[in-house]
């Protein structure tokens, strides 16, 4: 989707999140299977499509087939770095390893297009700005891991909205209004469930992980935002695990690749 494009779809409500999928086809189809009962307007990727995982090249074809709106993550970052010559780090780093065989399987048009997407995009929706990033309002690489450090995102940043991945950790970090100030609380949504969002809080959504989730649950996570209802619901649902595993024991990538997967670590 062209800028342009983007800004003509601002009167949608509901966006389907999606991040760090890391090149596992099989948790996007079953993502994007289980969202078509959900009733979405546009689709929204978060970064980290590279990475980890044995289907790069799939994934990308998949997300462009949806039209979706893809901002630059880590993986991805690094993965253009090593196709420019730089960043050539030991191969027997795990994340470089893969990365340097997924470019072997990448066109220099999945290139082209992965060089377009931005770091941080800012959108006027509902009456305010919305950033979209992959690690921190801030940040490309910045973990809003923890309570401390979302109160230092939100006292760098004036925004109101900001959607992020990169921990691989389905949640919300909100401000609240008190007497001695702003203060953060932080919801939980790695089971699943529904965040309501008072209009003068300020907000930290993550979706959780597509394609590698790191909180204990192996199934696949994404996000709808309805900007209507003031709503941001995360849904877990369960894939192939094996599928996946098999095809990266076929690719000879790491075995601990397909282990944490079965364990969502």
């Amino acid at each position: 989707m062209c800028a342009g494009e983007w800004a003509r779809y601002h009167l949608l409500v509901r966006l389907l999140l999606l991040s760090d999928i890391h090149a596992n086809l099989a948790a996007l189809e079953a993502v994007l299977g289980d969202a078509e009962r959900q009733v979405y307007d546009r689709v929204v990727c978060l970064g980290d499509v590279l990475g980890y995982g044995p289907q790069p090249r799939e994934v990308l074809a998949r997300l462009r087939d949806l039209n979706a709106r893809c901002i630059l993550g880590n993986h991805d970052l690094w993965a253009l770095q090593l196709a420019r010559g730089a960043n050539r780090q030991a191969q027997d780093n795990v994340v470089m390893q893969v990365l340097h065989w997924q470019l072997q399987r990448l066109s220099s048009a999945d290139l082209n297009g992965l060089a377009a997407w931005p770091e941080v995009h800012d959108e006027e929706l509902g009456g305010f700005t919305v950033r979209f990033r992959h690690g921190s309002p801030l940040s490309l690489l910045a973990y809003v891991s923890s309570l401390a450090r979302a109160r230092e995102a939100f006292a760098a940043w004036e925004g109101q909205v900001c959607f992020v991945g990169h921990t691989h950790l389905p949640g919300v970090y909100a401000t609240v209004d008190a007497p001695p100030g702003e203060w953060v609380k932080h919801q939980s949504l790695s089971a699943g469930g529904r965040f309501l969002w008072a209009p003068r809080a300020r907000l930290i959504l993550n979706p959780g992980s597509v394609g590698q989730p790191r909180d204990g649950n192996p199934q696949a996570s994404y996000g709808l935002f309805d900007i209507e209802q003031h709503t941001f619901e995360v849904f877990r649902v369960p894939y192939d695990v094996g599928f996946t595993q098999a095809a990266l024991r076929s690719a000879g990538l790491p075995a601990s690749l397909g282990a944490r997967l079965a364990v969502g670590e």
